[in-house]
């Protein structure tokens, strides 16, 4: 189950890759603009300002973010739904996915489909981590590699589920779109109070710790979450009242229908 509350305790930190990735699409009247996975739904209402004339709508699989992003009032069609069922239709213009495909196995495939089902010019925009090699990663595989944990928890863990820019930009090439790809690391600097948990801690309970803690019943979580928290401590050292916090993004925006010789 997703909280809201707990994914949006970093939200400016969380949404400036959105921003990024929706700044490389230069669409000028979409017809409908669809975000899948649009989670509580504050940045796909950013989506309905920058494009107003437009039908804005929002996906995600998780009713209790599409219960917060409902309450907004903003002028967006915000449903329950499967990114992995969706078919784009014909006036599908602008079609964005952010920090959502991570979660998604066989998601290369759905890129693929999607560009070719989407009409000619559409333009399709994906985000995700790709900090899945950074020590905060390797902290909680290693804990959950113990003895207490591993019949549990390993199976739940993946290693990298996403591509680098290059193999994003062949597959969506090899679709027959124009591809704009890249990768940004930003250090995000994490407030550390004395009295709270590592921010790096707070953060992964947001989106990398959440199977993790369906899994594990209370007293367990609580075990886990203390061990895993020693291990980023040490990652991460509070210098200053704050956490350095790099984190590698990966993007890619597609053209469809168009040469893999035009520039974006």
């Amino acid at each position: 189950m997703w909280d809201p509350t707990t994914y949006l305790r970093y939200g400016d930190e969380r949404s400036r890759p959105f921003h990024d990735l929706v700044a490389r699409i230069p669409a000028r009247q979409p017809r409908t603009v669809v975000d899948l996975g649009c989670g509580p739904g504050r940045l796909t209402a950013t989506l309905a300002e920058r494009w107003p004339g437009s039908r804005v709508v929002g996906l995600d699989s998780s009713p209790e973010m599409i219960g917060r992003a409902v309450e907004l009032g903003a002028p967006v069609e915000f449903g329950v739904g499967d990114v992995r069922d969706w078919r784009p239709g014909p006036e599908a213009d602008v079609v964005v996915t952010n920090a959502v495909l991570q979660w998604v196995p066989g998601h290369q495939e759905l890129l693929r489909r999607w560009a070719r089902q989407l009409p000619t010019g559409a333009w399709l925009a994906a985000q995700v981590p790709g900090n899945f090699d950074a020590p905060s990663h390797r902290a909680l595989r290693a804990v959950a590699a113990g003895r207490a944990w591993r019949d549990e928890l390993l199976p739940l863990l993946r290693e990298a589920p996403v591509d680098d820019p290059a193999d994003y930009a062949a597959l969506l090439t090899g679709a027959g779109c124009a591809v704009d790809a890249w990768e940004t690391t930003y250090v995000h600097l994490l407030p550390a109070p004395a009295d709270a948990a590592h921010p790096v801690l707070s953060w992964m309970e947001g989106t990398a710790l959440r199977p993790v803690r369906a899994a594990l019943a209370a007293g367990r979580w609580a075990d886990f979450r203390a061990e895993l928290q020693v291990r980023l401590a040490e990652a991460y050292p509070v210098r200053d009242g704050q956490v350095y916090f790099p984190f590698r993004r990966v993007f890619v925006v597609a053209r469809t229908g168009a040469r893999a010789e035009e520039n974006l």
